[in-house]
């Protein structure tokens, strides 16, 4: 599958917006995939990589109620990635992932291959999606970078 990399460095530049990025379960595959475009600089202002659940109320002000009633991968927790991404840089949109990539971990509520996304925008509504992936955790988190890319370019579309 192609990425809209192009398409959305065009799209940041042109409206001089930048993007951070909150990522649990994409391990910062997907600020890795924005970065790897020369002048990504110019957009992109920071990733979070927040893989416990510990680093996410530090560092994104996800709230310690919230991942005890709805655990790290719900819309709730995906929700407060993104708007803690946007209060805590520069950025003007977000994009947050929580899932559980496998092999083990997931439940039968959320099995492997579950990944919740938020994207947010100053000023706008957050926009959770969850998907079931399948395939193996390789397969699971490039999928979900994917989707994560995917949305961005939408969000900016709208």
């Amino acid at each position: 599958m192609q990425l809209p990399l192009t398409d959305i460095a065009e799209k940041l530049q042109a409206n001089n917006l930048f993007i951070a990025t909150a990522e649990s379960c994409t391990g910062g595959w997907v600020a890795q995939e924005i970065t790897a475009i020369p002048g990504s600089s110019a957009w992109f202002d920071c990733g979070f990589v927040t893989y416990s659940n510990m680093s996410k109320q530090k560092m994104l002000g996800v709230s310690k109620d919230t991942l005890e009633q709805y655990g790290a991968v719900s819309a709730e927790v995906v929700t407060q990635m993104a708007m803690g991404a946007l209060e805590n840089s520069d950025a003007h949109i977000s994009v947050a992932t929580s899932g559980i990539a496998g092999p083990a971990g997931g439940s039968k509520d959320k099995p492997v291959g579950t990944v919740w996304f938020a994207w947010a925008e100053q000023g706008k509504s957050v926009r959770t999606k969850k998907y079931c992936f399948e395939g193996d955790r390789e397969s699971v988190r490039k999928q979900a970078v994917s989707v994560a890319l995917e949305g961005i370019l939408q969000n900016l579309s709208d």
